[in-house]
């Protein structure tokens, strides 16, 4: 059995004594000091890692100047070019 294979069985063996770690030390008659690096060292090896995340700005869209934009209720936006006869318009809000 391998040193490290060891060492996690230790660890592992503590985790479930309930016991401190000193008191664990004192009974296995190991270094606590030693001991404790290795819960740090063992502890590091298994952080989850999150998935790496690209910063990003979202700037917001200049509206362009040559269009009418209407908000509907949610997310529904319509854009009429300011071309679009005010009659037309008027015609198409009737039947929204």
């Amino acid at each position: 059995m391998s040193s490290s294979e060891e060492r996690r069985i230790h660890i592992e063996a503590w985790q479930t004594s309930g016991m401190s770690q000193a008191a664990y030390c004192r009974k296995h008659d190991l270094n606590t000091k030693t001991f404790g690096n290795w819960v740090r060292k063992h502890r590091a090896g298994q952080v989850i890692r999150s998935p790496a995340l690209v910063p990003l700005k979202i700037k917001p869209m200049p509206m362009p100047t040559n269009t009418l934009r209407l908000r509907g209720r949610g997310d529904h936006v319509l854009e009429l070019p300011l071309t679009v006869s005010p009659h037309w318009l008027g015609e198409l809000l009737k039947c929204l």
